[in-house]
């Protein structure tokens, strides 16, 4: 199972969207559309049409390139493009989102969070 708890500031956002999380980190990393294009083979117009939430869903094919190259987790980039996501061993993946109040989650808030929810599919398998 995949946890992301503590979101990176270009994903900080309760209402994030795929367009501006990817904008955002290319605009971190110094890139230009073109230099994106050239490194992944993407046009800069699809690109662009991505960025301004015209094109919401691209395939997964294109997000684990850009995900490669801005090094965002793809599980992450599948979740906001509405696809499933799933782990490095084929499961589906899970994420905590904060909400805009609650920056970082301290290891034992994680490790509490992690005991509750083994105590619910305890519980669930019960009965």
């Amino acid at each position: 199972m995949l946890i992301c708890l503590a979101l990176p500031s270009w994903a900080e956002s309760m209402d994030e969207q795929l367009g501006g999380v990817l904008r955002l980190r290319r605009e971190e990393l110094g890139l230009s559309l073109r230099q994106v294009e050239d490194k992944t083979g993407i046009s800069n117009a699809y690109l662009s049409q991505v960025e301004n939430h015209k094109i919401t869903q691209p395939s997964p094919s294109i997000l684990q390139k850009l995900s490669d190259l801005y090094d965002i987790s793809y599980s992450r980039l599948l979740v906001l493009a509405g696809h499933p996501a799933v782990d490095n061993r084929g499961r589906k993946a899970v994420f905590f989102r904060t909400s805009s109040g609650l920056k970082e989650i301290t290891r034992e808030e994680e490790k509490e969070l992690l005991d509750y929810l083994r105590f619910l599919r305890m519980k669930r398998s019960e009965k």
